[in-house]
């Protein structure tokens, strides 16, 4: 491989599915290729949080090694996401002095004030994930973007710093260290999909993500390009299935069915106004009203988006975003989403997805690779990028562990976020 060309990768560890994403950049063409893509079942989360450490860690194991053969990259690291309703973002200021009268800011001045924003008071079990500089200022001078090369003595920033429960980030990192994947960094789930799936005018002209999974929805709030908020749901996709299945009187497969192939957010999308549906699992047909079905859908994403509405509302922005909604997420594909979604928060809406990509970035077209893909294109930009130097590890890494991983609970306690 040629010296200007690294590889990439991002693993999205989702509730009901972990999904990889491998990307190779050369920076003579500047352009991301898509070279790896793998899905896999995952039964070792709840709302995005681990309750089976070895189930979860097969979900990975199995998914890298399907990105492996796809990509032919042996994966040593990984961008890695971090969901659920313990992910919490607060606003935080830095102060520092930076020399005597015509010093020049520089990149040590920004990293410093930075760090000095992370000094916040929090739980013990608390930690930081991520920290997010709104804007600077300098000297009494207000809203600056970026202050290298500019002169003064006092720099501060507003920045915005995400946190979640320590226990939770550690089980994560654990299930990856059982596959000897060590972290690149760890990112907000969707923050990882704002990344794929928003442009940078949207962001400054004010836009809503919304990333519903199969469990939980991240709400993430951008305005003047800045990130302004953002708060995790604990429903999601498979809370629709579980109210089908209730509602309906049926099996989850049956429901789940039901959800894929009927379930509609505007009940006059119907396709020729059908008053029954029929769906077939294991050979039995099974017929529905379409009332009831509408019903039900209606009942659970009117409390979805009213716990979105009431995220806005904690930072003022209801209805009031030019960019509008951009859904992502698994359950962004639920048939006319963003025409509720418009309705709902009275904002312009629109499904998102990753585009752009080279390779098999067709097989990513998809809004339920959003995070996956934004934590690949994280995992681009991270300095020390080291997946480059792995291609020499011994072939059938990841054969040979699912025979062993039970035996791997002991003595895999070290922390390894870079």
């Amino acid at each position: 491989m040629q010296d200007t060309s690294r590889y990439a990768v991002g693993l999205d560890i989702g509730t009901s599915r972990v999904r990889v994403v491998v990307g190779h950049f050369d920076e003579q063409t500047g352009v991301p290729t898509i070279v790896g893509v793998a899905a896999e079942p995952n039964t070792g989360m709840r709302k995005g949080i681990v309750v089976n450490l070895v189930n979860v860690a097969q979900a990975i194991d199995k998914a890298l090694e399907v990105a492996e053969r796809m990509s032919g990259h042996q994966i040593g690291s990984a961008a890695v996401s971090v969901n659920g309703a313990h992910v919490v973002g607060i606003a935080s200021r830095g102060v520092i002095a930076v020399g005597s009268s015509g010093h020049e800011i520089n990149s040590d001045d920004v990293a410093r004030v930075e760090e000095a924003a992370t000094v916040v008071q929090l739980p013990a079990n608390r930690e930081i994930v991520e920290v997010t500089p709104r804007s600077y200022q300098l000297d009494g001078q207000d809203n600056i973007k970026d202050p290298i090369g500019m002169t003064g003595v006092r720099l501060e920033v507003d920045a915005y710093v995400i946190t979640a429960l320590a226990p939770h980030v550690k089980n994560l990192e654990k299930a990856c260290e059982m596959t000897e994947t060590s972290i690149g960094n760890v990112m907000l789930a969707g923050l990882a999909s704002a990344r794929a799936a928003l442009t940078d005018q949207q962001m400054e002209n004010g836009v809503l993500l919304v990333d519903m999974g199969s469990s939980t929805t991240n709400v993430v709030v951008f305005d003047e390009g800045d990130l302004i908020h953002v708060a995790v749901l604990p429903v999601g996709g498979n809370n629709i299935t579980n109210d089908l299945a209730i509602g309906l009187k049926v099996d989850l497969d049956v429901a789940e069915k039901v959800k894929i192939e009927h379930a509609v957010a505007h009940s006059d999308l119907r396709r020729g106004k059908e008053d029954r549906v029929t769906v077939t699992v294991d050979g039995t047909k099974h017929q529905f009203e379409t009332a009831d079905i509408d019903l039900i859908v209606d009942a659970r994403l009117e409390e979805i988006f009213e716990q979105v509405t009431a995220e806005l509302k904690k930072v003022g922005r209801v209805a009031k975003l030019p960019g509008g909604v951009v859904l992502v997420g698994g359950g962004a594909e639920l048939r006319g989403l963003a025409d509720y979604a418009k309705q709902a928060l009275s904002l312009s809406a629109r499904v998102g997805k990753p585009s752009g990509l080279g390779g098999v970035g067709d097989e990513v077209s998809n809004p339920s690779y959003a995070t996956a893909v934004g934590l690949m294109l994280s995992d681009l930009t991270k300095s020390g990028n080291d997946n480059q130097s792995n291609d020499g590890k011994k072939n059938g890494k990841h054969d040979s562990l699912l025979q062993s991983i039970s035996g791997k609970l002991t003595g895999i306690f070290g922390k390894v976020r870079s």
